[in-house]
């Protein structure tokens, strides 16, 4: 997946003018997509552990929206970041998981339970979370509706989740054969994303884009580690930490781009570090994947994290 949203921002970067047809809004229906996807794969089992082990999900999410919220504000202040660039940056942080996480949690070892009730929780915290954070952390002079961001993140995201578990309740037989195709399908649609938000800004991006790019591998990099850090410090189990770590460093940026598309269309620059950000950070995931796999050898531990059934 890394590499091909990776491709894909690289050719709308030397094609732009070919998707230059494309309108922005169709990002919306492209992260609808993967959201259905992700209802699909999901089931009440999955949100089990909320119930079961409250304090390790209360202690991911708390993790998640303090963490990369205020990175991404320290970062863009730091960095003296275009209004705009700070505005989308924000938004990366105030976003839930991504759905990749899970798959990263799964390939580094760690607590995939754990992983898949964050992704959830998250994701259905966001639309109150996310409006709320975001209106709190950028410029006062930065018109953020916050109402209107709210109905957004339910009718592109808890709706298509939502729309998915009915799909896989009603219709289990064609769920099972559709699940199949369903990693294909998201990573072409996030890919798609990404290439769209880049092409319409390529020149832009070509002319001041190593700064921005900068920033947001910072900004995932910290994640990762504060998020394993906080997982240290509270004496969690080694999955735990491996879990908590790879949820907080990675966002929903399709989620970013999507809001900074539809509700801050005078800042034209926003939806690029929620762009920069869904190629990065599945790289980096693959890598962090790799390494926590690799320490998880050393140290003898062989089994994958239980998944609590």
């Amino acid at each position: 997946m890394g590499l091909l949203v990776l491709t894909a921002a690289l050719l709308a970067l030397t094609f732009p003018d070919a998707l230059t047809i494309v309108r922005p809004t169709v990002i919306n229906y492209l992260l609808g997509v993967v959201m259905f996807g992700m209802g699909l794969t999901l089931n009440l089992q999955d949100f089990k552990i909320v119930f079961s082990r409250p304090k390790d999900v209360i202690i991911g999410c708390l993790a998640q929206f303090t963490i990369m919220p205020l990175l991404a504000w320290g970062l863009a202040r730091a960095f003296s970041l275009d209004e705009a660039l700070a505005l989308g940056l924000v938004l990366v942080g105030c976003c839930p998981g991504g759905t990749a996480s899970n798959v990263i949690t799964f390939l580094a070892k760690g607590d995939l339970a754990l992983s898949v009730g964050m992704t959830g929780v998250s994701t259905m915290l966001a639309p109150f979370l996310t409006p709320l954070l975001t209106w709190g952390l950028v410029e006062k002079h930065v018109n953020v509706d916050v109402g209107n961001m709210f109905l957004s993140i339910l009718w592109v995201v808890i709706l298509p989740i939502v729309i998915g578990l009915l799909v896989k309740w009603f219709w289990p037989k064609f769920t099972k054969r559709a699940t199949d195709y369903l990693p294909a399908f998201s990573s072409i649609a996030i890919a798609l994303i990404v290439a769209i938000i880049i092409a319409s800004n390529a020149s832009k991006l070509m002319a001041g884009g190593m700064i921005i790019m900068l920033v947001v591998m910072l900004h995932n990099i910290c994640g990762l580690g504060l998020g394993y850090l906080i997982g240290r410090l509270l004496g969690l189990s080694e999955p735990k930490k491996r879990a908590i770590s790879i949820e907080v460093g990675m966002q929903n940026s399709g989620l970013a781009s999507s809001l900074a598309t539809l509700h801050f269309a005078a800042y034209p620059l926003a939806p690029i570090p929620g762009a920069i950000f869904s190629v990065w950070h599945n790289l980096s995931g693959a890598i962090v994947a790799y390494l926590y796999r690799k320490a998880a050898s050393r140290h003898g531990e062989l089994e994958q994290a239980s998944i609590p059934q």
